[in-house]
């Protein structure tokens, strides 16, 4: 009741002994009740210097660590019509092993005896090749001869040319003596003249000087004749050797003429050898690929191409295999904001679904049902959904993840960061300020020793 009144009656009346106005006023209970906020509040003071361990959450979902342990497709490299199956849905292969078998359908290739043929082609073109391959040996060795008859002949010319040379020494010489001794007769001639004017020699005498005189005169002219044939003789072989020189060169030329008109062949028919044994390769590979075999070890998730006789293209999708081997890993984004706060190492913390867990991302040492991970990538360019994405990897240290995780489930992640105290929490959150980003003196001394040996 309100005590409004003037008139007090606090120590003129016995109040406890009134049973009405002990139900009026009970002070017992407003002392415990006084009591129990005085140490709600102590207890929440002391709980306001609590540590908190700071994160940032974040969804994402299974995955492998490796691309080659990630689902693939499996697509037709060549275009065909799938005549049979051996695989279905759920269907475990091995590398290697045989999941369909298509037919040709192009034109170019429906020959059924066509690797038979185009290797027929190729002998013929060995063998054209082999059959250039003599004519240029046999041209060669035309060619050495004719070098060798060159060089013959040229020695015989020049031989005789040197012939004649010493004969027109000879001839020189015999035409001096004949000039020498047709001025002797010369002289002989006039001196039995002036004696037989003088009476001292007959007339027969000077008959027989003036014979001699002229037979001189003709040895003479003969000497000089034969003197002057023999320069004859001396430019006709030097014609002659440029003759010899002049007709091997021209058959010399014609030789090599033809020898590299059949190499010009020969590697025509040498690069139509490669050509096609280049296009029997192609068709001998194309005809193994019918045949579409297993990349890796795995399951066949789906079929996405079904039924017989179904036509495809080159490139197009056939089936989805999941690989039997691989490392399981989460990837997660994260905003832009909290990008500096993630490093390499750095601890995780995942709710992965179907696994019943009580999470405190303040205490994780407190949650129940989680599972640790250890940050391995950070993508340095902003993914199509405008966050980073971050993968992450088992703790070799934490509790193994569940056996029965399968790639592509769904994981909510909490990447622990530094230890705050829980009243410091609650002002960042109530003012929006991001949490602390900062760096121990282990990884700073670390990061430093990197860099020096970067550089």
């Amino acid at each position: 009741m309100l005590n409004l009144s003037q008139n007090r009656i606090e120590g003129k009346v016995d109040i406890n002994s009134l049973h009405s106005f002990s139900m009026l006023e009970d002070y017992r209970a407003s002392k415990i009740f006084s009591s129990l906020l005085v140490i709600l509040f102590f207890l929440l003071f002391i709980v306001m210097f609590l540590p908190w361990t700071q994160s940032i959450h974040s969804k994402g979902y299974v995955t492998t660590l490796q691309p080659s342990q990630r689902p693939q497709t499996v697509h037709s490299i060549i275009g065909g019509r799938i005549e049979e199956w051996f695989v279905h849905e759920g269907s475990f292969v091995k590398k290697g092993d045989t999941i369909l078998f298509m037919s040709e359908i192009k034109e170019d290739y429906l020959d059924p005896q066509l690797l038979s043929r185009t290797e027929d082609q190729v002998k013929a073109k060995e063998l054209t090749v082999e059959s250039y391959t003599n004519k240029v040996a046999a041209l060669n060795s035309q060619i050495g001869a004719l070098l060798k008859t060159k060089r013959l002949k040229v020695e015989q010319a020049k031989n005789y040319i040197q012939q004649i040379k010493f004969k027109i020494q000879s001839d020189s010489i015999d035409l001096q003596a004949a000039i020498t001794k047709n001025a002797i007769a010369q002289k002989q001639w006039e001196r039995m003249e002036l004696l037989y004017k003088d009476g001292l020699k007959s007339l027969t005498e000077l008959e027989t000087s003036k014979l001699k005189l002229q037979e001189s005169q003709a040895k003479k002219i003969s000497a000089e004749n034969k003197l002057l044939s023999s320069k004859n003789e001396l430019i006709n072989a030097k014609v002659e050797l440029l003759s010899v020189e002049n007709q091997y060169r021209d058959k010399l030329s014609k030789a090599e003429s033809e020898k590299y008109t059949a190499l010009s062949s020969r590697y025509d028919a040498e690069a139509m050898v490669t050509k096609l044994q280049n296009q029997y390769m192609n068709y001998s590979v194309r005809s193994g690929l019918y045949y579409v075999t297993a990349p890796q070890d795995g399951y066949i998730i789906k079929t996405i191409r079904s039924g017989i006789g179904e036509t495809v293209k080159e490139g197009a999708e056939l089936i989805s295999i999941m690989p039997t081997r691989y490392e399981l890993a989460v990837a997660m984004y994260i905003r832009p904001m909290d990008l500096p706060l993630v490093s390499k190492g750095q601890d995780v913390q995942f709710i992965f679904d179907g696994w019943p867990s009580v999470a405190f991302s303040g205490w994780p040492n407190l949650s129940y049902g989680t599972f640790g991970g250890k940050v391995v990538a950070v993508d340095n360019f902003i993914s199509e959904n405008g966050q980073y994405r971050v993968l992450v990897v088992p703790d070799p240290q934490g509790e193994k993840w569940p056996v029965a995780l399968r790639v592509g489930s769904g994981a909510f992640g909490m990447a622990l960061l530094k230890d705050v105290p829980i009243w410091y929490e609650l002002w960042r959150n109530f003012n929006g300020f991001p949490p602390d980003y900062y760096q121990t003196q282990f990884e700073k001394k670390n990061t430093h020793k990197a860099l020096s040996i970067d550089k």
